[in-house]
């Protein structure tokens, strides 16, 4: 479907850093779109291997690939986002891929919703063997299929995240308002942007899983995307806690506790078990203690020498269930 003239309707970034092997399956997914009315901006941030040699084999006059020396994915995002033309922006990650009707759908919740300015779609989760899985969603009103998330926090506290990179179209003028990607946090950045923008504007979502998150092996494969010392993503969600209304600041709370939660997981994983031990306090903080906090203090404190692969196995038991559930229920 094109729907436009020189102007497209729609402008992809795609953040590009060392992802020789990947990147050619993002660009053939939006190429592949049913909805043809787009640009896709390709920023290239200072890779070292053969991304660009991949992204150099598309003869497509859509495609446009940027330059920048290496600064990080939220500069690239923010730097794609400088060069777009279209007053709708969606974003793909070099290394995960869309389903035809992506682009066509997130156009079509756009025109339906004009006051609104987030527009997001459901996903799938697919490991490196290629097991694969919904992102599991709680908190939605029953039958809820396609239309506002009346509270987005209530339901990305109890959930995978409702909002995933490669799942979302946002307008420009909403993104730029609450300051783009924020630069210099090596996890967790989208997240924090996903927030800002929830916590000002609706979000209009379909259930469809139209887009694929390929999952990492272990925290360790991608390199950078560790905790930061410096937590300014669990302090920019405090932050929102004074911008949300009443009605949406004890899920907000309980957001903030799931970050924390989050952190005290990857920390242990990583073998920091004193930063694991304090990230499950700043979680009772906000949310109360829980089951889950329980397992992560006990594995912290245990004598075992490896506890991180120990929660690693807990989480593949986890995500096989869910699977194995998802399977049987069809």
């Amino acid at each position: 479907m094109r729907v436009g003239g020189p102007q497209p309707a729609i402008s992809v970034v795609m953040p590009l850093y060392n992802k020789e092997r990947e990147v050619a399956r993002a660009i053939r997914s939006a190429l592949a779109q049913t909805f043809t009315d787009y640009e896709l901006i390709v920023v290239n941030d200072g890779s070292t291997d053969r991304s660009v040699d991949a992204v150099a084999t598309f003869n497509d006059d859509r495609i446009r690939l940027v330059h920048q020396n290496n600064q990080g994915v939220s500069a690239a995002r923010n730097r794609g986002v400088s060069e777009t033309r279209a007053k709708l922006v969606a974003f793909l990650d070099a290394d995960d891929e869309w389903l035809p009707q992506f682009l066509a759908t997130v156009w079509r919740l756009s025109n339906g919703q004009p006051d609104s300015a987030v527009f997001a779609t459901g996903y799938l989760l697919r490991e490196p063997g290629g097991r694969t899985r919904l992102a599991v969603l709680h908190g939605l009103s029953t039958g809820f299929t396609e239309g506002t998330l009346e509270d987005y926090f209530a339901v990305a506290a109890a959930s995978d995240p409702p909002l995933f990179s490669s799942a979302i179209a946002v307008r420009r003028e909403a993104l730029q308002s609450v300051g783009g990607f924020p630069t210099g946090i090596r996890s967790g950045e989208d997240l924090l942007t996903w927030a800002r923008l929830a916590a000002r504007y609706p979000i209009v979502y379909s259930v469809e899983p139209l887009a694929i998150f390929w999952m990492p092996g272990y925290v360790t494969d991608r390199p950078g995307r560790f905790i930061d010392q410096r937590d300014a993503v669990g302090d920019g969600l405090i932050d929102l806690l004074s911008v949300v209304d009443g009605n949406h600041r004890k899920s907000l709370r309980a957001y903030v506790a799931l970050w924390y939660r989050m952190r005290s997981v990857i920390a242990l994983q990583l073998g920091r078990r004193l930063e694991a031990l304090r990230n499950a306090v700043r979680s009772m903080k906000y949310g109360g203690w829980n089951s889950r906090l329980m397992m992560v203090g006990l594995l912290a404190l245990a004598p075992c020498p490896s506890p991180g692969k120990i929660l690693s196995g807990l989480r593949r038991m986890r995500d096989n269930f869910l699977l194995d559930r998802q399977v049987r229920e069809g």
